[in-house]
């Protein structure tokens, strides 16, 4: 047997192993989610989405942090460079707002794609970590501000918890803020928690790469200079690019340039904008530059790329 199929039969294991955890909580998913789209829950942070067909394509938005649960189907989520593929055997964890492309590739009208969507505030974070390390943080290696890590049962026991509160406004008001906290700590006692918990130091690097990135979401359609960014956040020139390259996969000014793509494509697809004024209203002084940059990023021009998307949104209408 190669490694590819023994990795697909081990998979296949630990999908059934969390079968029996995963099964609720599919229901309840599915019941607030009674058609394809996303949905905004009555629990702060909470969000949920159904899907019963694959992309066509790659999906580009900003996914701010928050932990991703699959209970059905499965995923690709594109960080610059890399790629990250899950399912309900592992769960995602983003400790920044980073931009990403993502792709459901699994997913049917008789099996629809099922996840869950739990944001997670700084704030909040940072109490939990005096209280889970006492004695300080151990040591952390790498700075990735994406992680995957196998499904923990705990973690999927309370997140049906947190759902089952939408039944009862009182347990939505007083109980799911003590589910999410246990979910928190469960996160920050696992594999990951150390990284995790990064998110919620002030002077971790990952805050200040944060504290940037904060800084680069708001005027991404205005000059960045790497210096002046890099003093914001008290961290040498060097320093700061070496860091931020290492957490979000992406350079600042590559950062910075899908933002503005992004923008400049949904201003296309939301307004009535040509090609010209959606590149300069995102910061683009050349139009031919804009256009090879697009055509680049998201494999056609940008008059046929729009195009193509207004047709797939009339089709799947």
């Amino acid at each position: 047997m190669n490694g590819k199929a023994t990795s697909h039969r081990r998979l296949n294991e630990v999908s059934k192993i969390h079968a029996p955890e995963t099964s609720d909580l599919a229901r309840l998913i599915a019941a607030y989610a009674p058609h394809d789209g996303l949905f905004d829950l009555n629990i702060p942070g909470l969000h949920i989405s159904r899907k019963s067909k694959i992309n066509a394509g790659c999906v580009h938005a900003i996914h701010l942090p928050a932990l991703c649960l699959i209970v059905r189907g499965s995923k690709t989520v594109i960080v610059g460079p890399d790629t990250y593929q899950y399912d309900s055997s592992r769960m995602l964890v983003f400790s920044l707002a980073l931009p990403v492309a993502a792709q459901v590739t699994r997913a049917s009208f008789s099996e629809p794609y099922l996840a869950l969507r739990l944001d997670f505030e700084p704030q909040k974070i940072a109490e939990l970590v005096l209280k889970v390390f006492r004695h300080g943080l151990p040591p952390v290696s790498e700075r990735k501000a994406v992680y995957v890590t196998p499904i923990d049962a705990a973690i999927i026991k309370a997140t049906t918890r947190l759902m089952e509160c939408l039944a009862q406004p009182a347990d939505a008001e007083l109980l799911a803020p003590l589910i999410k906290e246990e979910i928190l700590i469960r996160l920050l006692r696992g594999p990951i928690g150390p990284r995790m918990a990064q998110m919620g130091f002030e002077e971790s690097s990952v805050q200040r790469i944060a504290k940037a990135i904060t800084w680069v979401r708001a005027n991404f359609s205005h000059p960045m200079k790497i210096e002046e960014l890099a003093e914001m956040v008290n961290m040498s020139a060097s320093s700061f690019h070496e860091h931020f390259k290492s957490v979000t996969s992406m350079s600042p000014l590559q950062y910075q340039k899908v933002l503005r793509l992004q923008e400049a494509r949904r201003l296309m697809l939301s307004t009535t904008a040509d090609a010209s004024t959606a590149s300069q209203q995102v910061g683009y002084i050349s139009a031919s530059q804009f256009s090879r940059e697009y055509s680049r990023f998201f494999g056609n021009a940008p008059i046929k790329d729009v195009a193509k998307l207004r047709q797939e949104s009339v089709l799947s209408a």
